[in-house]
C-alpha cells in the first residue's frame, strides 16, 4: 500500500501573539506528523510551539 493513500487532511489551529486563532492545513499520517510539518513551514508555530492549541483530522 502506498504511503500517500494513508495520508489525511489535518488542520493545526495556533495563536499568535495577539491570540488571534490561525490555522495551517497538512497531509499527514496522525496528528503528530501534522505538528511537526506545522513546526517546519510555519516559521511562527516553529519558535512557538505551545501557540498550538488544536490539531484537527478533517476525514
Amino acid at each position: 500500500m502506498n504511503k500517500n493513500n494513508l495520508l489525511k487532511p489535518y488542520t493545526v489551529h495556533y495563536r499568535d501573539f495577539q491570540n488571534i486563532r490561525l490555522e495551517n492545513c497538512f497531509y499527514a499520517a496522525d496528528a503528530y506528523e501534522a505538528r511537526t510539518l506545522a513546526m517546519e513551514f510555519n516559521k511562527y508555530i516553529n519558535e512557538h510551539p505551545n501557540s498550538i492549541d488544536l490539531i484537527r483530522c478533517e476525514k
